[in-house]
């Protein structure tokens, strides 16, 4: 009985796609499930493969439940080559934004640092840096930005790797609170990484991304050498022509007195 009535809404199910074309309707379309957008299985959050070599891969995700403000990450470290596999956990303050592989003391072990955002009136950024050698992680205590480097800042950092070196940048606000507006201006820091311990410098001053500001000035030096340039051409020429007329006129004196 069941098996006839699958066959009965199978039969159904053709005659209404065949009534759908010809009136000119598209038939619906049955999606699979493997075919829908895939999303995260509670209680995970967060996921990323970082691949450091064939065969030793690093998959970085975060987990927990009720809270999305806190929670704790894993790194799971597959050594397929020497078949050893490890677990790193931690506990998270909010939320992951992006995880990075690294090696900026060049000794051939990778750093793998997780870039998580928490959701605090400024937007800090924390970040949890690991070191992996011969299969052990180990901490590393990332530096906070000083009362001085830290001075206009507002959060939203850009995290990016360049020759090999970590490089952080973000805008710089005036004023506090929910007043504070941006200056157009940018701080930039490059991280190195020296016995296990973190190094920060600025690279430059506070910059603007404003082209017009250092164009202008130019334009205007190359309009004031120009008008300087034809001053004194029509000078010159202005010069050129009195001395002329002088010399013409000493030979017509000296013409009229030999008559």
């Amino acid at each position: 009985m069941s098996n006839r009535l699958y066959f009965l809404i199978f039969i159904a199910s053709i005659l209404a796609a065949g009534c759908a074309h010809e009136s000119g309707k598209p038939a619906a379309t049955i999606i699979s499930p493997s075919a829908q957008k895939s999303t995260f299985m509670e209680p995970f959050r967060y996921h990323k493969l970082i691949e450091v070599s064939p065969g030793d891969d690093f998959d970085i995700l975060s987990w927990g439940r009720g809270s999305t403000e806190t929670g704790s990450f894993e790194i799971l470290h597959s050594d397929s080559v020497n078949m050893k596999y490890t677990t790193t956990t931690g506990d998270l303050d909010g939320a992951i934004v992006d995880a990075f592989n690294i090696d900026m003391d060049m000794d051939g072990n990778p750093e793998i640092l997780i870039q998580a955002k928490t959701n605090d009136s400024i937007y800090n950024t924390t970040i949890y840096a690991f070191e992996f050698s011969n299969g052990k992680a180990n901490k590393l205590d990332f530096p906070k930005l000083t009362s001085s480097q830290k001075k206009g800042y507002r959060g939203n950092d850009n995290f990016y790797i360049q020759d090999g070196n970590l490089m952080r940048q973000f805008s710089i606000y005036e004023g506090s609170g929910k007043e504070a507006k941006l200056t157009g201006q940018k701080r930039l820091f490059q991280y190195g990484l020296h016995d296990n311990a973190f190094t920060i410098k600025q690279i430059g001053k506070d910059s603007t991304e404003t082209k017009q500001t250092a164009v202008a000035p130019v334009l205007a030096n190359k309009t004031t050498e120009e008008t300087s340039s034809t001053s004194q051409k029509e000078k010159h020429t202005s010069s050129k022509k009195k001395k002329h007329k002088s010399t013409s006129h000493k030979k017509k004196k000296k013409h009229h007195n030999n008559n």
